[in-house]
């Protein structure tokens, strides 16, 4: 009669306790008694992911086999299942339950390196670098053509690298480094305001031909602006009156009380007139309609031409929409001052101009100076009894262009007592 065992559960145990169940990618070893077997545990017993690392390794006569329980070549099957395994004591009849963990051990040869140390070996190999390999290897003729023409390139760019590099620190061992930096503050700040300026000729012998006139105002807007301009020229004192109090049209209101009786410098007058309480009006807007102008008379092609200029198109539900940006309002500022230079004798109100466009006399004043413009300052004392002094800042077109340094602010420190 068979002997009867009794199995026996060992309660609680650790990672450490758990029975190793290990199987062998390449097939059986019928000779398990003579192999070598080790476990190798991570030394870090703080890290919650590390400390339940363990290696098993196992050395025979001719091959070695290595197994882990984590990483790519480990066994999915622990972290689904829990294995169990009995261990009988012969000499009680009692089999000992115990909670197991699976190992699959596979064959390292010596010399060649594991897929972890592969990986470290290979961080500093790009997926471009990889692609190209493939590549090389297993591409076709016309793209190994063009892997080739893209190094070419390449050699071709890092060359140019090397030339520019050798230059930039030849131009700062030549000019010094606090040289460069001022003049590479000044084109920036000249820059920045450049991109809204009008045209702009300083080598101009003519201060009329520095900011053309139909850069400003093209020959065709200004020939559609005839019957709008008839209007203009038609309003009664009462009417500009009206339009100084509303506030907003205080440079073309001023205009219209000095137009010229008749002739041709009427009919241009009052045209610019209107183009620049155009400007003024679009400059005061932040939505821009597509009505609008049009209940003041100005011709569709005058309209669609602003919108085109001094308005960014967004996408607002669906719809295209026009609004009037922060550098949009400027390079209004800078086409409406220009327009008033020509329309005054090169000179320009930049007090009435910077309340009608709606900006700070700072913000003109800074235009103004992008411009190259003279900038005229009231004369100080007092005025004779019953005169009315001219506060007023003016901006005057001379040459040559006055060229403005960057006005750098420093905030003085309050002492502490």
């Amino acid at each position: 009669m068979a002997a009867s065992c009794s199995l026996v559960c060992c309660g609680e145990e650790n990672e450490s306790d758990k029975a190793v169940i290990v199987r062998f990618s390449n097939g059986s070893v019928t000779s398990g008694g003579r192999l070598d077997v080790a476990m190798y545990k991570n030394q870090d017993e703080r890290n919650p992911r590390k400390k339940t690392r363990r290696i098993v390794a196992a050395e025979a006569d001719k091959l070695c086999y290595v197994g882990t329980n984590f990483g790519e070549g480990s066994m999915k099957c622990n972290n689904v299942c829990k294995y169990y395994v009995g261990v009988l004591n012969r000499a009680t009849m009692q089999m000992e339950v115990h909670e197991a963990q699976l190992y699959n051990l596979q064959p390292v040869i010596p010399g060649e390196a594991t897929e972890e140390l592969k990986a470290l070996q290979d961080t500093t190999v790009t997926y471009r670098d990889k692609v190209d390999s493939l590549i090389e290897a297993f591409g076709t003729n016309k793209q190994k053509k063009a892997l080739s023409s893209r190094r070419l390139n390449q050699v071709g760019g890092d060359t140019l690298h090397q030339a520019v590099a050798q230059a930039a620190h030849t131009v700062i061992n030549d000019k010094g480094l606090e040289a460069l930096q001022q003049e590479v503050a000044d084109n920036e700040v000249q820059g920045e305001m450049a991109v809204h300026l009008p045209p702009c000729n300083p080598a101009a012998d003519n201060p009329e031909n520095v900011y053309l006139f139909d850069d400003i105002l093209s020959p065709m807007a200004f020939e559609a602006l005839d019957e709008a301009g008839s209007k203009m020229a038609s309003l009664t004192r009462e009417e500009i009156q009206k339009m100084r109090d509303s506030g907003g049209s205080l440079c073309v209101a001023k205009h219209l009380e000095n137009l010229p009786s008749l002739g041709e410098a009427r009919k241009r007058a009052s045209r610019c007139a209107f183009y620049l309480s155009m400007l003024l009006k679009l400059a005061r807007q932040k939505n821009v309609y597509h009505k609008f102008g049009l209940e003041e008379g100005c011709p569709r092609s005058v309209q669609s031409k602003l919108l085109q200029t001094f308005t960014v198109e967004t996408f607002n539900n669906g719809r295209v929409q026009n609004i009037v940006s922060s550098s949009m309002r400027a390079k209004l500022a800078a086409y409406s001052l220009a327009l008033l230079l020509h329309m005054n004798c090169m000179v320009g109100d930049l007090t009435l101009l910077h309340r009608d466009l709606g900006i700070t006399e700072a913000r003109m004043i800074e235009i103004a100076k992008s411009m190259g413009l003279t900038l005229i300052r009231p004369a100080r004392g007092k005025a004779n009894t019953g005169e009315l002094r001219d506060t007023n800042r003016y901006a005057s077109l001379v040459l040559p262009l006055v060229k403005y340094e960057a006005f750098m602010e420093q905030r003085k420190r309050k002492k502490m007592h």
